[in-house]
């Protein structure tokens, strides 16, 4: 069937779907096509559908499957990797509207959610219950459980608490035909079969589509001691960052913001964040107030070791708050500081071993003296997932070359490194060809041939996440 007979043919899609779901006004289609990705292509799709239902994403699966119709699933388009664009002649199946909280369990600590919950709101319906949902990434406040299950979102309690991998017990998954299909369990334990769940987690939508998800829970996370050091540059913070997690010690926060990234913050609100240092380091423990003390103790005697010109630790609430507010603020400020420089902003998603952060910051600062454009950083230390913006002005085309090109040179240190080219954003369509760079042939074989065997018609997401050979284009 040709692209101009299937689109007359969405009629019969409407027919099969919750009224009103199917969307074909092109405006609206076209303001649905992208996520937050800049270089990434979005194509032009037959039409929108926001799913109401789990049958609705049945049909749309199965018209597609009948046509031979790409399909690519969306949540709250808060993707940073072009994971949500649109493919020519594709159908948008957004799935945001299923923001149910199915369940809440506190004997078996587990919840059910649908794929548009977010993730703030999870955590304030658990809250009322002492429960908690740990990991947090810097979206919290608009990314949906579903988007975080389909890159594996981290986020600043991950280096205690683990990433969405880690808390995903059991998945609902709408196969490419349109089967229904239930993967893992809702038990503490449970090895039947193989591990199908966590193949899933992380497939950024090119396996299948996601439609309920089973969450572990733990009880209600303590109120954190919290610590700051105050680094003459990024390279001194990261060898902190390496001595202390080599001193055995668990903290519940690590996160690091540089010197260019503290002056957003400061011009986005009133946070009085240091004007005159070079990296911050912000440290938290939640153990026993005598446990917390002593890891505060230490990472003040590592970090001044590593030559820190202050560090303070504080148990007011008040500042603990106003410090996580801070670090939150880093994509908001980074955003407002693009807008008053030409719009260009790339956020990188490197992540390194920890051992290797010091000399990671030494060699981005070379990065960012060879090019006429600005480089800012913040992440989460503790697992040396760092996140270097590339910001310049999009309307210079000498600007955007530069930006690619430095964005590019970070990827190929984050792996010269021994690391990885995503964390936690994903690689969508941003990183596909970045991908082929980072698995072994072996590696892109196995991962070409489970795609090509749960989607035999690649017409899931196509394009993205494999390389362009591997991908299904």
């Amino acid at each position: 069937m040709s692209l101009d007979q299937a689109a007359e043919s969405l009629g019969d899609l409407a027919d099969r779907l919750t009224e009103g779901a199917l969307v074909t006004d092109r405006d609206v289609i076209d303001a649905y096509a992208f996520d937050r990705a800049l270089f990434c292509p979005a194509g032009q799709a037959l039409g929108l559908v926001r799913a109401r239902s789990v049958d609705d994403v049945v049909a749309v699966m199965r018209f597609a499957t009948e046509h031979r119709i790409p399909v690519v699933t969306q949540g709250a388009r808060t993707g940073l990797s072009g994971g949500a664009n649109a493919v020519d002649g594709s159908l948008l199946l957004n799935v945001a509207g299923l923001d149910a909280i199915l369940e809440v369990d506190p004997v078996n600590r587990i919840c059910r959610v649908e794929p548009g919950v977010i993730n703030a709101d999870l955590k304030a319906a658990l809250r009322a219950e002492g429960l908690a949902y740990p990991p947090d990434p810097g979206s919290v406040a608009i990314s949906t459980i579903g988007g975080n299950v389909a890159t594996n979102a981290g986020g600043m309690c991950c280096v205690k608490y683990g990433v969405t991998k880690d808390y995903v017990r059991g998945l609902t998954v709408v196969l490419a035909d349109g089967t229904v299909t239930r993967l893992g369990h809702q038990t503490a334990k449970g090895v039947a079969g193989l591990d199908l769940t966590s193949l899933f987690v992380g497939s950024e939508g090119i396996l299948g589509v996601i439609v309920e998800i089973t969450l572990g829970l733990t009880p209600a996370l303590p109120p954190p001691l919290t610590g700051v050091g105050i680094f003459p540059d990024a390279e001194s913070a990261g060898r902190t960052v390496a001595d202390f997690m080599a001193a055995g010690l668990q903290p519940s926060m690590l996160e690091l913001i540089d010197a260019a990234t503290m002056a957003m913050i400061n011009d986005f609100g009133d946070f009085g964040l240091p004007d005159d240092a070079g990296a911050l380091l912000l440290v938290q423990s939640d153990a026993t107030h005598a446990e917390a003390e002593a890891v505060l103790a230490r990472f003040q005697s590592v970090a001044e070791s590593n030559g820190a010109t202050e560090v303070v630790v504080s148990d007011d609430p008040d500042d603990s708050d106003m410090l996580v507010a801070a670090r939150r603020a880093v994509a908001p400020a980074m955003e407002q500081y693009a807008n008053a420089h030409g719009g260009g902003e790339l956020v990188d998603d490197v992540c390194v071993p920890r051992s290797r952060l010091g000399e990671f910051f030494a060699r981005l600062r070379e990065i960012d003296d060879r090019y006429d454009i600005a480089v800012a950083t913040a992440g989460h230390a503790g697992d040396g997932n760092m996140h270097p913006s590339v910001l310049f002005d999009a309307r210079d085309e000498e600007q955007i070359a530069q930006a690619q090109a430095a964005f590019a040179e970070i990827m190929a240190l984050g792996l010269e490194l021994g690391g990885t080219i995503t964390g936690e954003h994903g690689v969508g369509y941003l990183k596909r060809e970045w991908l082929g760079r980072e698995l072994d042939q072996g590696a892109q074989r196995l991962q070409a041939g489970i795609k090509d065997t749960l989607d035999t018609l690649g017409i899931l997401n196509p394009g993205k996440v494999l390389p362009g050979t591997l991908s299904g284009q």
